[in-house]
């Protein structure tokens, strides 16, 4: 079977990232940009779908000499481009002190609707709020059969994320039971399920405040 020919050409990295509907468009985005990222597909939802999604999961790259291809679900990109990658989901955290009262909430980065607010908990911190509301928008996303980003603010949950495992020294007690069981049952999450997400580090100094930011700083 012939190969369909490419209509709709994404542009990951680029000039101005996004779905181009010939190539002499596309080739004005990539031209000269270094680390451009890009490639075409038959139809506009295709383009439409990749868009949303890590370009490496498109880019099939050979591994150089010597090492091997690191295909980890865990892998997170760095984020290479110039605006979000959008649709997307970003999540964020607020705690007063450390510990104190944390919320986490997730909201979608394209309009700034709420679909998820935890909290408050008393004898948190801003780290765990993050790392649960990363694992809770996998989970939204999932269920919801969303392909869209992810973003976070957060590297110390980002690394967690990585690790599957919250590594807080916040200790276990009376006050904070509920927001430890619910770390416990995020960890569960994360070793009994695999997900598509591509995840991003949200780029505050390039694009402001992160859409989930509860604007108490």
């Amino acid at each position: 079977m012939a190969k369909k020919k490419a209509a709709y050409y994404v542009v990951w990295s680029g000039k101005t990232p996004g779905v181009y509907d010939c190539w002499e468009d596309c080739e004005q985005q990539v031209k000269g940009f270094a680390g451009a990222k890009y490639k075409g597909f038959a139809s506009r939802e295709e383009a439409r779908k990749a868009l949303a999604a890590s370009p490496e999961q498109y880019i099939i790259r050979k591994p150089k000499a010597g090492t091997e291809q690191n295909n980890s679900q865990f892998s997170i990109p760095n984020s290479q481009f110039s605006t979000p990658v959008l649709p997307a989901l970003a999540v964020d955290a607020a705690c007063s002190g450390n510990p104190g009262v944390m919320e986490f909430r997730g909201v979608i980065a394209d309009t700034g609707s709420e679909v998820f607010h935890r909290g408050p908990f008393v004898n948190g911190t801003n780290n765990i709020g993050e790392f649960l509301a990363i694992v809770l928008g996998l989970a939204y996303l999932k269920q919801n059969n969303l392909p869209w980003a992810l973003y976070s603010d957060s590297r110390t949950a980002l690394a967690w994320l990585k690790k599957k495992h919250a590594d807080t020294k916040i200790e276990w007690n009376a006050s904070n039971q509920d927001l430890f069981m619910m770390l416990r049952k995020a960890e569960m999450w994360l070793h009994d399920n695999t997900w598509t997400t591509p995840i991003y580090k949200w780029d505050t100094k390039a694009w402001g405040e992160i859409p989930a930011d509860f604007g108490r700083k």
